[in-house]
């Protein structure tokens, strides 16, 4: 970076004026709303004044364009702040302010990327610098740009496990265009934050995890331009000092006003002194122009080179086919990226890495961390990300997974080792729960492949899916089922095994889906015929394929999983055909915490192999399949 030039008086003056109409702005735009959180958009005046009109590279007019500087506000409670940022670059218009949290403005209590300056959305409290940390990663690796990434975190946050995830990881890949700036403005919702102004203490911390980190006070925009334009050799952590509600007297550094607007007549004295405070200055300060040296990407339209190459019969984990499919997938796509959670040699991630290591980010033992690493990667749409690690380690990042889809996020996560079919490990490494929280997330797709060619198919559907998109992979070793030049579509499902005079449609998927074949096999000696239906994808479901079927077989469902009942494929199945008169769906699935055991054991033993669903059919048909 280019030596630091100290700002004449002029500059400095208007950044004072700046940051007392952001102040001016916020107090305005949460009156007239009637909520809001002024006292914490006024102890980062100056900060976003200085970031906005004196440091940050970015076109005010465009704010997307790929070689702009990024700015993530973490503590999202702030939004309005942000807001009159882009109303002082023009962008917005000041009327624009007043309508702040009304049913039909852009502008919400939170920052949504429905709003073209913001990037991912944030308000869970924690989140914002993982995504910083996708984001710096991607412009230092993936771009090769010499765009940076800033962080506005505030010091109540700092109490989340999450971003200190982000920060070990930031230092770790020594992610020198990122800076985060913590507001240290002591005052948390309802307490003090813990190390209330221990400034010291902040900062040990953040040197321990391998950050620069600088101490100033966050009200003077001369020391704030001073340390935001120094030279920069590893993550910048600048700890502003700040006063909760600075400029309103009756607030300043008072506990009881956190998420207050103020009422009208005192936030009209309030505005009367701000605007005293405004000295004329003619100087009109601009945003520097970025380097335009982002590359062109495109993330459209990504396929196969070819078709799978699998052979009928030939046998082989889900989770293994995830892995040479995304290998597969990258050799011909470079701005494919995969990430993982220290388990790639399990969940086959290791394929893609030893292919395109420099497109693998590993993620190690921080799930939380990894999916907000891969929303900033994805965000404006610089890359077609996978993260992967076992499905039940997903349950960790929910909230991050439910950030994500507010954020209008593009990710595609694996989770490999579902269900009782993983065996010994036992039930903590068992995804049992996951099909229900990924069903949860309005923006999500699942994919249950239930063989090789299925999940190359996944991985390539997923890859030209918006939204999140979750693929469930088994750990056993199954046979292909499909041909290679079957044709696969979200919310199609398969019918795999099918007479003219079939009794029952029985639905799997995984390993089930094996089992139910297995049993369709082993009936039709008895002389009873069952219908076989793979769904694909467990959400969106294909209704017609099952309902369809269900009425050739008197309507009559039998659903087999390897996950708990609760928010699964048999309840999705219910849902699905409730309206329908006459259908009946007797549901298999694991009713209870499970245990160590061998696979074929412990299928056995929760009712979902093959043995279980042959009994369920006959009982299913009652007295008549007795009589056969």
């Amino acid at each position: 970076m280019e030596d630091y030039h100290k700002p004449d008086q002029q500059t400095l003056q208007a950044l004072r004026n700046i940051a007392n109409r952001l102040r001016i702005s916020s107090i305005k735009a949460t009156t007239a709303a009637g909520s809001g959180h002024p006292t914490s958009c006024c102890s980062v005046a100056e900060i976003m004044s200085v970031l906005f009109f004196h440091t940050m590279r970015y076109r005010p007019e465009d704010p997307r364009n790929p070689n702009n500087d990024r700015f993530v506000l973490s503590k999202g409670h702030a939004a309005p702040v942000l807001y009159a940022v882009w109303a002082e670059t023009g962008y917005l218009k000041e009327s624009d302010l007043l309508n702040l949290r009304k049913i039909d403005s852009t502008l919400e209590g939170h920052p949504v990327p429905k709003q073209q300056f913001v990037d991912v959305a944030t308000g869970s409290l924690g989140q914002g610098l993982g995504a910083a940390c996708g984001m710096a990663y991607t412009g230092k690796y993936f771009d090769k740009a010499s765009y940076r990434v800033y962080c506005l975190l505030g010091d109540g946050e700092l109490s989340e496990g999450a971003v200190w995830e982000s920060m070990a990881f930031a230092s770790y890949y020594q992610l020198d265009n990122l800076v985060a700036i913590l507001d240290i403005n002591r005052l948390g919702q309802s307490d003090p934050a813990p190390l209330q102004h221990h400034m010291e203490k902040y900062q040990r911390r953040c040197e321990a995890f391998g950050w620069n980190a600088i101490i100033v006070d966050g009200h003077s925009v001369e020391e704030l331009c001073k340390v935001l334009g120094q030279p920069r050799h590893q993550p910048t952590a600048i700890i502003a000092k700040t006063v909760k509600g600075k400029g309103i007297p009756a607030a300043e550094d008072k506990m009881g006003w956190h998420g207050k607007p103020l009422p009208k007549d005192m936030a009209d004295s309030v505005l009367k002194e701000l605007n005293s405070r405004i000295l004329n200055n003619n100087k009109r300060l601009y945003p520097p122009t970025p380097m335009d040296d982002a590359p062109p990407v495109s993330v459209r339209n990504i396929r196969m080179p070819s078709a799978p190459n699998y052979k009928p019969g030939e046998k082989i984990a889900t989770r293994k086919a995830y892995g040479l499919a995304l290998a597969k997938l990258g050799r011909y796509n470079e701005r494919v990226v995969a990430l993982d959670g220290d388990t790639k040699n399990s969940t086959f991630c290791e394929i893609f890495r030893n292919e395109h290591p420099n497109r693998y980010v590993e993620c190690y033992i921080a799930e939380q961390n990894m999916v907000s690493v891969a929303v900033g990667c994805a965000a404006r749409d610089r890359n077609i990300v996978f993260a992967s690690t076992f499905a039940t380690f997903f349950t960790r990042a929910f909230d991050q997974l439910r950030m994500a889809a507010i954020s209008e996020s593009n990710i595609n996560l694996c989770g490999s080792h579902c269900g009782v079919s993983i065996g010994e490990d036992g039930p903590s490494q068992m995804g049992l729960e996951d099909i229900a929280m990924f069903r949860a997330i309005p923006t999500a797709t699942v994919f249950y492949p239930s063989d090789g060619v299925s999940t190359e198919k996944a991985v390539e559907l997923a890859a030209n899916t918006k939204g999140i998109c979750f693929i469930r992979t088994s750990r056993p070793e199954n046979a292909i089922i499909y041909n290679c030049n079957e044709d696969f579509h979200v919310g199609q499902a398969k019918v795999v095994y099918k007479s003219n005079d079939d009794q029952i449609t029985v639905i799997g998927a995984g390993v089930t889906l094996h089992e139910a074949v297995a049993a369709a096999e082993q009936l039709k000696k008895e002389r009873i015929n069952i219908r076989v239906i793979d769904p694909f994808t467990i959400k969106p479901l294909d209704a017609k394929t099952i309902i369809d079927n269900a009425k050739a077989t008197r309507g009559r469902i039998i659903t087999v999983e390897d996950h708990y009942y609760e928010g699964g494929l048999g309840e999705a199945v219910c849902s699905s055909v409730v309206n329908e008169p006459g259908f009946s769906v007797h549901r298999l699935a694991v009713a209870h915490v499970p245990r160590s055991g061998k696979p074929a054991e412990l299928l056995k033993i929760f009712g979902i192999d093959k043995d279980a669903i042959i009994q369920a059919v006959k009982k299913m048909m009652g007295s008549s399949a007795n009589a056969k």
